[in-house]
């Protein structure tokens, strides 16, 4: 006689994913309603976030949240099977161990000068670029031949550091003197980020079918998208020029980026950020099904989504003058939340709810400490510089990414709970930096009244 053994199931509530994305939907649609703007203005609320501005900068805007919107979709498209993608290659967890940490070395100097070259080319062609690379990895993994290529992997890691500073350089440079639009469209844009990340899953759903070749029409829609996206680059006008010599760049870099404090700090909390987010993405489902008990992982991802659109949501209501804080206090407050957050993870074993809301705050710390990053580069740093400083601290946190990944395709020595630890603590040293530099402005406005 067989013997039957019942899995367990935890099932999270149908009301959580609603009820997050209404929160952060309200966040913005009542926002106009309840800004320092509509104050000033008794004849009504202010315009919509997504109305602000006029003439030429408005309809960049909207257009370049759409085309924002598109390359995230193809960021999720590309992301979305996980490992799910490497098991139907055949591959073990040692073999995606080692393939993850050659992708990661492969890509650390490329990564690490793309921001460089950005910075002299110019973003709209380092945009053009980005949509080149998902291209090629769209049209590869069309091919089942192709699919499992470790060349593929490669592609998406550079891609990945391309796209995480061109299209912000790129709306920088164009509308440097617009900085209370540009502030508005950093929490857009992680907004949008998070809905086409929701997005891309749902499309890919909807291409996936049950046989192997269905698996291969996402990638197809990603390199038709992608097309769409470097159409549209070539296209569109231009008001900038980049043409500085390597030399002066040099010195540029040197004296704005690696001697000012500020700017390193920011260096170093970018690179915290970046390095946790890598972290959390790497170990939250084996965390989540520790016990044994099966989870549907797949209704879970967009709550973590959901939550970080209420983050980037309350971005503008702190922000300003009549915000309850100052950006450089909320932006610490954000990091403290989101390292206390994983080092309650990486302490001990909690029930999967508490993990899944532990999971959830942090992202929604995560939505708004992006877009407030975003603001203290445009406050601190040369606009010319922008990528490579960018590139420098994600090459910081993916060289960190490089040794944890070798150790572990290795020797398997290496505990998630260390991992994570790790990051809780590098988030929690980068909110006593901004702090620091809280205090050092602080300072530097004493000393010009006192003068």
């Amino acid at each position: 006689m067989g013997v039957v053994i019942e899995r367990e199931e935890w099932a999270l509530t149908p009301l959580a994913y609603p009820l997050l994305s209404a929160a952060g939907l309200a966040a913005v649609l009542l926002l106009p309603y309840f800004s320092a703007r509509a104050a000033a203005h008794a004849a009504g609320p202010s315009p919509s976030p997504f109305d602000a501005g006029a003439g030429p900068f408005l309809r960049f805007r909207r257009a370049f949240l759409l085309l924002f919107a598109l390359a995230s979709v193809v960021e999720g498209i590309q992301s979305v099977f996980g490992e799910d993608e490497f098991v139907r290659c055949g591959l073990g967890r040692e073999q995606m161990a080692a393939r993850l940490a050659a992708t990661a070395a492969a890509a650390l100097f490329p990564g690490a000068i793309s921001g460089v070259i950005s910075d002299k080319i110019g973003p709209r062609s380092a945009c053009i670029f980005y949509w080149v690379l998902q291209l090629a990895v769209g049209a590869l993994k069309s091919f089942s031949a192709l699919r499992c290529g470790w060349i593929n992997n490669f592609i998406l890691a550079l891609a990945s550091s391309v796209f995480s500073f061109c299209f912000e350089t790129w709306l920088v440079v164009e509308h440097e003197k617009k900085q209370d639009l540009l502030f508005d469209t950093f929490w857009l844009m992680t907004f949008f980020e998070s809905v086409s990340l929701i997005g891309s899953q749902e499309i890919t759903n909807v291409l996936v079918s049950n046989g192997d070749n269905g698996f291969l029409l996402p990638y197809a829609f990603a390199a038709t998208l992608s097309i769409v996206g470097i159409l549209y680059i070539r296209n569109a006008s231009s008001t900038t020029q980049h043409a500085s010599a390597i030399g002066s760049y040099q010195k540029s870099f040197f004296a704005h980026v690696l001697r000012d404090k500020r700017v390193l700090i920011l260096v170093l909390a970018q690179a915290s950020i970046h390095f946790a987010v890598s972290a959390f993405w790497f170990l939250w489902a084996p965390t989540i099904v520790a016990d044994g008990r099966y989870a549907q992982l797949s209704v879970i991802y967009p709550c973590f989504l959901a939550s970080r659109m209420l983050g980037s949501a309350g971005f503008p209501w702190f922000y300003g003058a009549t915000a309850p804080f100052q950006n450089e206090d909320s932006l610490t407050i954000a990091y403290i939340g989101a390292g206390l957050a994983l080092s309650i993870v990486a302490y001990d074993y909690q029930e999967i709810g508490t993990l899944v809301i532990l999971f959830c705050i942090f992202h929604a710390c995560v939505g708004f400490i992006l877009p407030s990053l975003a603001r203290l580069r445009t406050m601190y740093l040369p606009n010319e510089l922008r990528g490579g400083m960018m590139s420098f601290s994600l090459s910081l946190a993916n060289a960190a990414i490089f040794v944890f990944l070798l150790q572990d395709a290795h020797r398997r020595n290496i505990e998630n709970s260390t991992i994570l630890g790790l990051a809780s603590c590098g988030l929690l040293g980068a909110g006593g930096c901004i702090h620091m530099l809280r205090r050092w402005r602080k300072h530097t406005r004493q000393n010009a009244r006192s003068l």
